[in-house]
């Protein structure tokens, strides 16, 4: 009988669906000349409308709410987040590789800016030579530094970039479709779901713009939660550093901060603008945004394993190869019963 009932339910959705397509006034936006995109969002709307119907949901969830979800996940863990382990590798690879040999190459180029300072004949005070140094060596290390993330295929801007230049076109064509879903006449104006009342109506109480804000913002600090003491000391060393140059009078641009600030500002924007669209895209965007949160939290961890590990590594490392190998006058008398045996035939002979 369950099945029965659920059979003649989407029956009835779709002579329903037929009916507003064919016997109710078409909407004033059909009667605009179609374009490629039109069509092709038109075209993805209606599938999206018929997956809704095909999947069998049980009778707790309701088909289209359920659709948008599933279709959320599913689009981001395609599209997504290989992309996002791929930056995260790279990452890793500027961290392990580039920033050592930088390191190590950092002292022969401060000797090189010294050495043409010499021959130059550079005159001034000690704050004004080291001032001129600094300045001298700074566009050489970051040149190298380029040369290196080249070289082994993590450059920081591509790395930065691609992730969420992938995820826009998705983010943007979902959003097209579910609100050329939402207008009426639509069979998404007879289901509601959680605060909303309606799938072609934004929520009445404002709840799902303000979610979205909070996960947005969370989605910003969350790279906070799992940094590790190391992380925490470099950042506040990196801070008092900026503070100090400053009070010098250099001007100090942290493109890390900015970014966060444009962010957080973001995640108040994007509470108004989901404000004047249908529940379908504000549904479509709290799933992304809390998708993209417990994404960010699964990163987040693994690399902060991946650097304890690193740590307790190079800790035992180093404590073996500063321990003091003990002299066989000082080892334990870790002989054998074997050897004492033989040891006792030879005196007894």
């Amino acid at each position: 009988m369950l099945v029965l009932s659920q059979l003649t339910t989407r029956a009835t959705i779709r002579h329903a669906r037929h009916a507003l397509r064919t016997g109710l006034p078409k909407p004033r936006a059909a009667n605009k000349p179609r374009t490629l995109v039109t069509e092709a969002v038109q075209q993805a709307s209606n599938g999206f409308l018929d997956l809704a119907l095909a999947i069998p949901f049980p009778e707790y969830i309701p088909p289209y709410s359920g659709t948008i979800i599933l279709l959320t996940i599913a689009s981001r863990l395609v599209f997504t987040v290989p992309f996002s382990i791929w930056a995260k590798k790279r990452q890793w690879k500027a961290e392990e590789v580039v920033v050592p040999q930088l390191k190590n190459e950092r002292p022969a180029i401060f000797q090189r800016v010294l050495e043409d300072m010499r021959k130059e004949g550079f005159r001034g005070t000690k704050e004004e030579a080291q001032k001129e140094h600094t300045k001298r060596a700074k566009p050489l290390l970051q040149a190298r530094q380029k040369e290196l993330s080249k070289e082994h295929g993590c450059s920081m801007l591509p790395t930065m970039l691609i992730p969420p230049i992938t995820q826009l076109p998705l983010f943007v064509g979902t959003s097209l479709m579910l609100g050329r879903a939402s207008l009426p006449p639509t069979v998404l104006d007879s289901e509601s779901f959680l605060t909303f009342t309606s799938l072609s109506h934004g929520d009445p109480t404002g709840t799902m713009p303000i979610l979205l804000g909070v996960l947005t913002f969370a989605n910003v600090e969350a790279s906070r939660f799992f940094m590790t003491p190391e992380a925490r000391q470099r950042e506040q060393q990196v801070a008092e550093w900026t503070a100090k140059r400053r009070a010098n009078g250099e001007t100090v641009i942290e493109p890390k901060k900015i970014f966060q600030t444009t962010l957080r500002i973001a995640s108040l924007g994007r509470i108004l603008i989901a404000l004047m669209v249908p529940g379908s895209i504000q549904l479509y965007w709290v799933t992304s945004a809390a998708f993209g949160l417990v994404q960010t939290w699964v990163l987040d961890w693994w690399d902060y394993q991946r650097r304890r590990s690193r740590t307790l590594t190079e800790e035992t490392a180093a404590a073996a190869s500063a321990s003091p190998k003990k002299s066989p006058a000082e080892a334990p008398a870790a002989v054998t019963r074997s050897q004492t045996n033989k040891r006792v035939l030879r005196i007894k002979q």
